[in-house]
Order: C-alpha cells, then structure tokens, then sequence
C-alpha cells in the first residue's frame, strides 16, 4: 500500500465502518462500497476476491551476500550511498536502504521497458497499526504499484496483500517470508505505448516473488489508486522507480535495474 496508497491510513480512520470481512469466515478483510473491477467482477479492495494461496517459496529466491548483479545492470543501491536518488529522509542502516515515514525514495533516472531486482524486509516486531505492517511499494514508472507489505501475518484484502499490483491483480500465490526475513522482487516491464494521446498496448507484468512466479504477462489497467478504478492517465512510457513507505521501516538492499 505505498504509492497512492498513502490514502489508505485517512480513509481507514474517516471511513472504518466501511471495512468488512470475507464472507467466508478467513478473517480477510476489505471493501464492498468500491466500485466493480471490469475484468474480474469483484469489487476495488474486495475481501471475497479469491485468496492466493499460502506458500512456503523454500530457497529459491534467497538473496545471499555479497551480491553481484548483471554487468550491464544499474545499478541503484549496492549498500554504499543513495547517489542514485533524489534527496529524502531514507537513510542507510547497516549497508541497507532504510525507510522514513511517509516519504518515498526517486530514482534520478527514468525507465521504461526493463528487468527489475530488489532485496527487502519488512521488521520482525513491529509496533504500529496494521495498515502500516511492512507497508511500501515498488512503483513502476511511479506509476504502477507493486505491493510490499506483510502478508505472512496480515490478513488484507488480495488485491492489497504483497505482490499484488495493488487494486488491481492479486498475485498468483503467497509466496511472504516471515518479518525478519530478506525478500526479493524479480520484476519484467513492459511500459505501456501510446499512439496520438491513445492507450494502443497496456503496460505488462511478470513477476518473482522469492523465486516464485506470482504474475505471468499481466496486463496493468492504469495508474494506482485507493479505491478507484485504474485508468492511464499520464501518456508517458518512462518514468522513475519510487519506493513509497508508509511509516514502517521497511529495508531495503541490492537494487538494480536492466533496461530492456
């Protein structure tokens, strides 16, 4: 829930007699008062939306140290400096990119098509509320959120839970790690092409969650929002990468990105 999600803790306190639970009894909970995604039938931030199912992702996408990426990568953050951003409040915390509140972390460089790798963990005891467990985002383009959150412990709706391409696509499993532990994204994306102001191919997505596909070739229907329907705005296909957090210190390390 980074990015545009940061709406995510107002609305929650304005409008908590909105939130429900899954009919279903799995204490999943969401909204029923948001409008209908096209493509699914299933209400914005639906706590029925079905539920990726739970697993353990093993050793497969372990992130180990030290770490070498691609040759031809750029590399964004190897544990040295935070030369490749713009000026926030993120510091660094023993070699690894920490966040700060409610701010994000730019990229100084834009990207469109490209392979994307990121290390993160979310903290082992965190206290705050739960809609800041592990919160942050991956924004594509700082466009196109990919969830970061703790859905190891959080029962959030699907479409909001980590990995997600938030309020639009729940990954194809849980694939979460405990808090304490390093994750990692290996992201594939294909910027959206516009022709004469017009939308003639959507961005597309697939996706490793610690070395578990979680979204194969998945279409992006718009910009990230809270509880609105996705639609593309801005005509563009580069952008920055953003980190969005949201009050939980979320760390970060080994990111590179490889354009394509």
């Amino acid at each position: 829930m980074g990015g545009m999600t940061a709406f995510l803790i107002l609305n929650t306190t304005l409008n908590s007699a909105e939130i429900v639970y899954a009919k279903d009894g799995s204490g999943v909970y969401g909204y029923k008062d948001t409008p209908k995604l096209p493509w699914c039938g299933y209400c914005v931030h639906d706590p029925d939306m079905p539920a990726p199912k739970k697993i353990n992702p093993g050793t497969a996408g372990v992130s180990v140290l030290p770490y070498t990426p691609p040759s031809d990568a750029v590399v964004l953050f190897d544990g040295k400096d935070l030369s490749k951003w713009e000026k926030t409040g993120w510091k660094i915390v023993d070699e690894c990119i920490e966040a700060a509140g409610g701010s994000s972390l730019t990229s100084k460089e834009n990207f469109g098509d490209c392979q994307i790798h990121l290390d993160w963990m979310v903290p082992k005891d965190f206290k705050g509320a739960w809609y800041d467990r592990g919160n942050n985002g991956v924004l594509l383009m700082g466009l196109y959120e990919i969830q970061i959150f703790d859905s190891y412990n959080e029962k959030i709706y699907p479409d909001g839970q980590a990995a997600a391409i938030y309020g639009q696509t729940p990954p194809l499993v849980n694939a979460c790690r405990p808090p304490g532990e390093w994750q990692t994204f290996d992201i594939i994306f294909t910027a959206p092409v516009f022709e004469n102001g017009k939308l003639v191919k959507p961005a597309r997505v697939t996706m490793f969650h610690n070395g578990v596909l979680v979204h194969l070739n998945q279409e992006i229907y718009g910009e990230t929002g809270h509880r609105i329907l996705p639609e593309y705005k801005q005509k563009i296909n580069r952008g920055p990468l953003i980190l969005y957090g949201h009050n939980c210190p979320v760390r970060f390390r080994n990111i590179w990105v490889r354009p394509l």
